[in-house]
């Protein structure tokens, strides 16, 4: 008797843990793709969010700099609409996606690094912890998510910054042409400000990106996880559309502003139109918004801000795991 105990006691453990470790591990499989295909779908991811969104980032770049022109008079009282009529009318309505070729080529390697960096990050920490793949704890699995977010915006941010400061610049020209590409804008810059006038504003973006990436992914693997817990059968497209676009609301809030506007106003510091204000590094253009426009002034452009993010970071995230998904059975796995 003790002996068939025995070994129906061990054949129901082990069906109990089979059906404990067999059921989570088919979730998240999608995390284990090949690096090629994971780099694609992050480069693609990034550079379709963005095209789509381009309006409203030229948008956001023209309210953070306004203060920078010497037709400020004329831009004293913001409008989007007001501003995006003058774009039609002055410059046409394909000037909306002024500066958007240096933004896909920034946007793809950036996003690429971005997304394969924050799963490596993530493996490490989750193994440093001693946590399984699936997690199990909530506290954990936040802090594993927002350190492994904040670790890989710097990194994707510092490896592509020059081509992201050259995309600022082109996006900021209005009526007068000074950089007439990527290339001129690259070899512009170097004869005049040096090799180093290229990661001009590093710092404010640093800032910046680093909270706002762990805020953004922390939220948003939060967001899924406890939406697929409470309705599971959910479309996966829908989920990651509306918690990736909540979660670009949170991080802009709390990350990306006020080091939005000191970090365009640093990149653009040594412009034609702004050389003898904002060359005094980050603090001292702190200082000079805070002098000439107030606190509020810090967070210049957040509304257009908040009207790209909501659509483009749920767009990324959407189209990432997408693609994700239909890599994963590709040439490339």
């Amino acid at each position: 008797m003790e002996a068939r105990v025995g070994v129906d006691g061990g054949s129901a453990t082990r069906k109990l843990l089979h059906h404990h470790h067999s059921r989570p591990q088919q979730q998240p499989q999608l995390s284990q793709i090949g690096t090629v295909p994971q780099l694609l779908a992050g480069g693609i991811a990034g550079a379709f969010s963005k095209t789509c969104t381009a309006p409203l980032a030229r948008l956001t770049i023209l309210f953070q700099v306004q203060g920078m022109h010497s037709d400020v008079a004329t831009m004293s009282k913001p409008s989007i609409w007001r501003e995006a009529l003058r774009i039609v009318n002055e410059e046409g309505f394909r000037a909306f996606w002024k500066g958007n070729l240096v933004t896909i080529a920034h946007r793809l390697p950036y996003s690429s690094v971005n997304f394969y960096a924050y799963e490596q990050y993530k493996s490490i920490l989750k193994s440093m912890l001693g946590l399984n793949e699936y997690g199990g704890n909530p506290h954990a699995d936040v802090l594993v998510h927002f350190v492994g977010g904040g670790l890989a915006g710097i990194t994707s941010a510092s490896a592509t910054y020059p081509l992201d400061l050259v995309r600022t610049r082109l996006a900021a020209q209005t009526n007068a042409i000074y950089y007439q590409g990527i290339r001129h804008a690259l070899h512009t810059i170097c004869r005049d400000e040096g090799f180093l006038g290229l990661y001009k504003g590093l710092g404010a973006t640093l800032l910046g990106v680093g909270p706002s990436i762990a805020i953004s992914f922390s939220v948003y693997e939060s967001l899924r996880s406890s939406w697929h817990s409470r309705r599971p059968d959910d479309s996966a497209v829908l989920v990651s559309l509306t918690c990736g676009s909540l979660s670009g609301i949170a991080s802009s809030t709390g990350g990306n502003f006020p080091f939005g506007p000191c970090e365009a106003k640093n990149a653009t510091g040594r412009c034609w139109w702004s050389s003898r204000v904002y060359n005094t590094g980050l603090f001292g253009t702190f200082r000079h918004i805070i002098r000439t426009e107030g606190f509020r002034g810090l967070y210049r452009g957040i509304m257009p801000e908040y009207y790209k993010v909501v659509p483009s970071v749920g767009i990324v995230f959407m189209t990432y795991e997408t693609l994700k998904k239909l890599l994963s059975h590709g040439p490339f796995s």
